[in-house]
């Protein structure tokens, strides 16, 4: 996967237009750069529900760890969607919309419907939504290979199959300091059998159609340590991209990136916090590492 920085601006873009949703947390560069269009999850307590991207991440994680309630989320609206899609639409460019899992978040079914209100007023353009099986960094490489298809000029066709090429060569690891925040939130999947032992371990866990646990450690140092391990394992593989996220161990993704780095002999597509929305539903404490882009064929 390129992130060259020949590619032009979203201002001088015509064909597929690439859209997605809040939660890959992309570096503001990166969307730039490659014209990507970003519709927000909302997150929020009590009645002040916000758009993720508003809040500044190191105050929302302080009155995470500190409030006794936990902040609820919700998808974008149709409406959201249709003020996306329709002006590309109206212009006659086809849209490849790409979200995170839709089994654990409803924005792909907002997208979907109004990508048929977008077929049912005839406009030019057509819209196709691809459902990721993943999330956060993951997402966010699918939804690289897609832009990066589109500024080749290929069809949406292409587009699509370029995102879903870009999906089946992820392989995504990431530590929990607890499996609480999951719990308490409902989003906890496979992991619900570690619950037990919560207190005790730091899980490893997968992101796709629902969160799957992959291992157990007992401390931070150890967590840190497999993370290491899973990008030496990707290296392996001939893994030619990898990230680093993580949520309040800026600490922790330094090293981390700093081990990428000799292992690939190069620089992380991005290193992010992860945001607000997946925040609620993970905790902070979180380390994200091991993703990783295989060479196209």
């Amino acid at each position: 996967m390129s992130t060259s920085p020949n590619a032009v601006s979203a201002g001088d873009r015509t064909g597929v237009a690439v859209v997605t949703d809040s939660t890959t947390s992309l570096p503001p560069e990166l969307i730039e750069r490659w014209g990507i269009e970003t519709v927000s999850l909302y997150v929020g307590w009590g009645g002040d529900h916000r758009p993720e991207r508003e809040y500044d991440l190191d105050e929302f994680y302080a009155r995470l760890r500190d409030s006794e309630e936990l902040p609820s989320t919700s998808q974008p609206s149709v409406g959201d969607f249709l003020a996306c899609f329709e002006p590309l639409a109206e212009a006659g460019r086809d849209i490849v919309s790409i979200h995170i899992a839709s089994g654990l978040s409803g924005t792909y079914e907002s997208a979907r419907e109004a990508a048929r209100v977008i077929e049912d007023k005839g406009h030019r353009g057509r819209v196709e939504v691809v459902d990721s099986q993943t999330g956060a960094g993951a997402l966010g490489l699918v939804v690289l290979g897609a832009a990066e298809a589109a500024e080749q000029g290929q069809t949406l066709e292409q587009v699509v199959a370029a995102a879903e090429q870009t999906r089946a060569s992820l392989e995504m690891w990431f530590c929990l300091d607890t499996l609480e925040y999951l719990r308490r939130g409902g989003r906890i999947g496979g992991a619900q059998a570690l619950v037990g032992s919560a207190l005790k371990i730091k899980p490893i866990l997968t992101f796709g159609s629902e969160i799957v646990p992959v291992g157990r450690v007992r401390t931070k140092k150890r967590a840190l340590e497999r993370m290491v391990a899973y990008l030496h394992e990707l290296r392996e593989r001939d893994a030619s991209g990898w990230i680093v996220q993580h949520a309040q161990l800026p600490d922790d993704a330094a090293t981390l990136v700093a081990e990428g780095k000799a292992i690939f002999g190069t620089e992380p597509i991005f290193c992010t916090q992860v945001g607000a929305v997946l925040g609620a539903h993970l905790g902070s404490g979180v380390l994200v590492g091991g993703i990783g882009c295989k060479p196209a064929a």
